[in-house]
């Protein structure tokens, strides 16, 4: 009974300060409605408009006149070997005969990756170095050194460029395939063996190469197929099936391999062997 009078009491509070609030509100609203439009005019507008870009134009000009021409083929000529160059080491060079003899020398031995695939290739980019540096000296001082200097022409230049390297692929190619390829490009024999085609020339060297390759590859294959075969007859008279014969004979084929100096003996023999 004696909270009555007291609700009702706050109630009549509650309203007269919400009527209080309502005429103050609506006595100031236009002050702040001109304070607003003053600071919104004070604001400069913001452009959203993208800026024109400027037009794109794409134009291709050709040479004006031969000279241009001429750069121009030649520097497609330039790019275009460039991009042929791995193509050009393996088939015109003795590198393919040395990396496959090295790699048939690894998987003879039986270590997996000792030595590894870059120093294969690294030592057999050295021995082609060597091997190609008399041909390629050759060929710069007998074509590219007379080109650079304008003493002859770009076609000159390329048929004389030719002649060294044909002699070296000639030396170590054989008759009987330089026979296969002119008779399937149905090309005569000429008189010379340097007026052989490069479409005869390069494939008949690079089936040369890859069969003395696979001949030096089996006779290094030899001397550590015997050990492998007396170390699994020993195993085998000892009871000792389940014994893998390739982990005891490995030491033993590196240890005969570094007795008789191996690497020197097949690098010796790779690069004398083009000599």
């Amino acid at each position: 009974m004696l909270q009555k009078p007291f609700t009702t009491a706050s109630c009549t509070a509650r309203w007269a300060f919400v009527l209080v609030l309502m005429f103050v509100t609506a006595a100031s609203g236009p002050s702040f409605a001109q304070t607003d439009d003053a600071a919104t005019s004070a604001i400069a507008p913001i452009d959203l408009t993208p800026p024109a870009s400027a037009p794109i134009t794409l134009t291709l000009e050709g040479a004006t006149g031969p000279e241009g021409m001429d750069s121009a083929l030649k520097i497609l000529v330039l790019m275009t070997v460039l991009s042929l160059a791995p193509a050009f080491l393996i088939l015109l060079t003795s590198f393919t005969r040395i990396v496959i003899v090295l790699g048939f020398l690894r998987q003879a031995i039986g270590a997996n990756q000792a030595p590894n695939n870059q120093i294969i290739i690294g030592l057999a980019l050295f021995l082609t170095l060597v091997v190609m540096s008399p041909t390629l000296t050759e060929m710069n001082t007998t074509a590219i050194q007379p080109f650079m200097n304008e003493e002859m022409s770009q076609e000159e230049a390329f048929a004389k460029v030719q002649i060294p390297l044909k002699e070296f692929m000639l030396s170590q190619v054989r008759e009987k395939d330089v026979a296969l390829f002119l008779d399937l490009t149905n090309t005569e024999a000429p008189d010379e063996p340097t007026a052989l085609p490069m479409l005869v020339v390069v494939p008949s060297f690079v089936l040369s190469e890859l069969k003395t390759a696979f001949q030096m590859g089996f006779i290094l294959f030899i001397p550590f197929l015997i050990i492998d075969m007396v170390v699994a007859s020993v195993l085998m008279s000892m009871g000792m099936m389940m014994l893998p014969p390739v982990l005891i004979s490995l030491p033993f084929k590196i240890l005969l391999f570094v007795l008789v100096d191996g690497w020197f003996l097949v690098v010796k023999s790779l690069v004398q062997a083009f000599q």
